[in-house]
C-alpha cells in the first residue's frame, strides 16, 4: 500500500513536531537524536507502523529524564495493552468535569467562472474537525445527509438541507469503524481525547456558491481603464466576514481612483491589484465598486495586458456550501452522563476565481 507509506511519514512528522515544540528542522532532529531513536522504536516494529498517537506516546516517552514514582510506574505498566490494542489512540481512565463535544464542518469553495458568468469548474473540499472532552471510553455516532443514506431511508427531499448530497474522495481518521459506515452510512467511532480531523471529503455537484462576481473592465485607449465590479451574496440569513476582492490591474498602472458604498478599496502596486476589503457582508446584499485607472505610456508596455482573473477571500459562518448537514450526533457511554454538543459550519474560499 503505497499511500500508507506517505500517511505514516506525515503522522511521524506530526509526532516529532509535538515533541520538538511545533518545529521539525534539521537542528531539532540533531539535538534530540536519542529521543528520535526512542520514538522510532515505538511507532514502528519490523517495518510495520504501530502507533502514531502523540498523546499516547507522551504518557511513557518523556522529554525530561525525571524519575518515576510508584504511581506513575503503575500507569506505565498498563500502557502496552493500549498501544497494541484496538483503541491505541485513546488511553483509559480519562475524566472531565464537563463533558463536551465540538464538531466543526469546515469547507473550502473552489470556483472558476468565465467572463460571461458561466461556471467552468466548481467543487467543495471539506473536513469535519472534532474536539472532544469526554469521560471514559465513549462511542460516538453521527449521521449526515448522505445521498446513499437518504435513499436507503426513503427520506430524500428536494430541500437542500434535508436532501442528500453525494460525497467523493472520503477519508476517515483511524478511529472510525469503516464496516459500520459501509453498512448503514453512519459514522461510528471511539474518539481520541482533544482535537482531531475526523474525516475529509469532496463534493462536486449542486454547489451553493456564496458569492457571485460580475466584473466589467473596459480599456479606453492605451492609457485608461474603467472598472466596475458587482459582488452579490447568494446566502440569506447569515453574514460573511473579512471579504476581500482582488482585482488585477496592468503593471504600468500610475493612478487609481475608486468609489464604493461598502468597505475600502486600495491599489497595491506591489502586486498590481486593486484590493477591496469588506469586513461584514450581510446576506442577500449586493455591493458595487467603480474605478478609473490611469496608466503610464511606456515603450516597454506595448505588450497586451493578459487580464488575470479576479480572486476572492471570505469566511461565511454557519453556511455549508456543499449542502452537507449533520442530522444527529449521539454519545454512548456506560455511565450514561449528559453531554453538551456543539455543531458549527464554516465556508471559506479555496481558489475562488472569476475571469474578466
Amino acid at each position: 500500500n503505497a499511500s500508507m507509506v506517505f500517511e505514516f511519514l506525515y503522522q511521524l512528522v506530526g509526532v516529532f513536531k509535538s515533541y520538538f515544540g511545533g518545529t521539525f528542522e534539521e537542528d531539532a532532529v540533531r539535538d534530540n537524536f536519542p529521543l528520535v531513536y526512542e520514538l522510532l522504536d515505538e511507532v514502528m516494529d519490523f517495518g510495520y507502523p504501530q502507533n502514531c498517537s502523540a498523546d499516547l506516546l507522551k504518557t511513557f516517552i518523556m522529554q525530561d529524564g525525571q524519575a518515576m514514582d510508584p504511581a506513575a510506574f503503575k500507569v506505565a505498566t498498563s500502557i502496552a495493552p493500549q498501544v497494541t490494542g484496538a483503541v491505541s489512540w485513546r488511553r483509559e481512565g480519562i475524566k472531565h468535569v464537563k463533558n463536551e463535544v465540538f464538531l466543526d464542518v469546515i469547507e473550502n469553495v473552489n470556483l472558476l467562472m468565465s467572463a460571461k458568468g458561466t461556471v467552468l469548474r466548481s467543487d467543495v473540499t471539506g473536513e469535519i474537525v472534532m474536539k472532544t472532552f469526554l469521560t471514559g471510553m465513549p462511542e460516538c455516532k453521527f449521521g449526515l445527509n448522505d445521498k446513499v443514506m437518504m435513499e436507503t431511508e426513503g427520506k430524500r427531499q428536494k430541500d437542500s438541507k434535508d436532501g442528500g448530497i453525494e460525497m467523493e474522495d472520503v477519508s476517515f481518521h483511524q478511529c472510525v469503524k469503516l464496516g459500520k459506515f459501509d453498512s448503514d452510512r453512519a459514522v461510528t467511532f471511539i474518539p481520541p481525547d482533544g482535537e482531531f480531523v475526523l474525516m475529509k471529503y469532496r463534493v462536486s455537484e449542486s454547489i451553493n456558491l456564496p458569492f457571485r462576481v460580475s466584473p466589467v473592465v473596459k480599456e479606453l485607449g492605451r492609457t485608461r481603464l474603467e472598472v466596475n465590479v458587482k459582488v452579490k451574496a447568494n446566502y440569506s440569513s447569515v453574514t460573511g466576514l473579512n471579504v476581500i476582492v482582488r482585482i488585477p490591474l496592468p503593471p504600468n498602472t500610475a493612478k487609481c481612483t475608486t468609489t464604493t458604498a461598502a468597505g475600502k478599496a486600495k491599489y497595491e502596486p506591489e502586486t498590481s491589484e486593486l484590493v477591496w476589503r469588506i469586513r461584514k457582508f450581510p446576506g442577500d446584499t449586493e455591493y458595487t465598486l467603480s474605478g478609473e485607472v490611469e496608466m503610464s505610456a511606456r515603450i516597454e508596455d506595448k505588450k497586451a495586458w493578459s487580464r488575470p482573473p479576479i480572486s476572492m477571500e471570505f469566511q461565511v459562518p454557519m453556511l455549508a456550501a456543499s449542502g452537507l448537514h449533520v442530522r444527529f450526533l449521539k454519545i454512548m457511554e456506560k455511565s450514561n452522563y449528559n453531554t453538551i454538543k456543539w455543531v458549527r459550519y464554516v465556508s471559506k474560499n479555496g481558489q475562488y476565481l472569476n475571469r474578466i
